[in-house]
């Protein structure tokens, strides 16, 4: 694979980690995680909304900060880096959970940390419909997660889709995965390592899993 740094993302239960996990030990890379449990404001969120967001979202991107920080530190056997996130992923969630106010604060603190972090090479977005995203969330079973509202969802993917199309930074692909599990089936997973194999414009680039078959 020629990516040094590959970021997968999607929307919440879409697989990310998953395949983040699956594709960091093909390819003997330095692995980075969300670490969505150590955020002690998420549980109070998915509760009380309007009280807790402005905290939960500013601890996500101050951990997501460190984290990417110190990739450069990283072990020198494992140049391919691979996330399960990117750092806009702060200031797509911020859109969508926070007032005006707070919004404003937010993005001044995310501009000055945005500016010092590594861009993706290259990024995966996993999509799936939010039919699927609710059968893959209630099967994890977090208890956290199981209120989380078809409308949620679709403001997230929306926000999300938004942002991919439009910025110039790095090439997507656009996976949909909506009727396919690349976890159980290995001609989809195959595939997706096929696709890492080639270089990509700026831009989005969009494929149907489903057509493995």
């Amino acid at each position: 694979m020629q990516y040094n740094f590959l970021v997968v993302e999607g929307n919440i239960g879409a697989g990310k980690t998953s395949l983040a996990n699956m594709l960091s030990q093909e390819y003997q890379a330095h692995l980075i995680l969300e670490s969505f449990e150590k955020n002690p404001f998420l549980p109070k969120f998915y509760k009380d909304p309007e009280k807790h967001s402005f905290a939960l979202e500013l601890f996500f991107m101050a951990e997501r900060y460190h984290q990417l920080k110190s990739q450069k530190e990283q072990d020198l056997f494992k140049p391919i880096t691979i996330a399960d996130y990117f750092f806009e992923k702060s200031k797509l969630f911020a859109q969508n959970n926070l007032k005006k106010d707070e919004l404003q604060l937010f993005n001044n603190l995310f501009e000055i940390m945005f500016t010092s972090l590594p861009k993706p090479d290259l990024l995966i977005y996993l999509y799936s419909d939010v039919a699927r995203l609710q059968q893959n969330i209630n099967k994890r079973g977090r208890y956290f997660e199981q209120e989380i509202t078809d409308v949620y969802l679709q403001n997230i993917q929306n926000k999300y889709l938004d942002y991919l199309r439009k910025q110039n930074h790095f090439p997507v692909l656009l996976l949909d995965i909506s009727k396919v599990d690349f976890k159980e089936d290995e001609k989809v997973y195959s595939k997706i390592k096929q696709l890492l194999k080639n270089s990509y414009p700026l831009g989005v680039h969009q494929f149907n899993l489903t057509n493995c078959y």
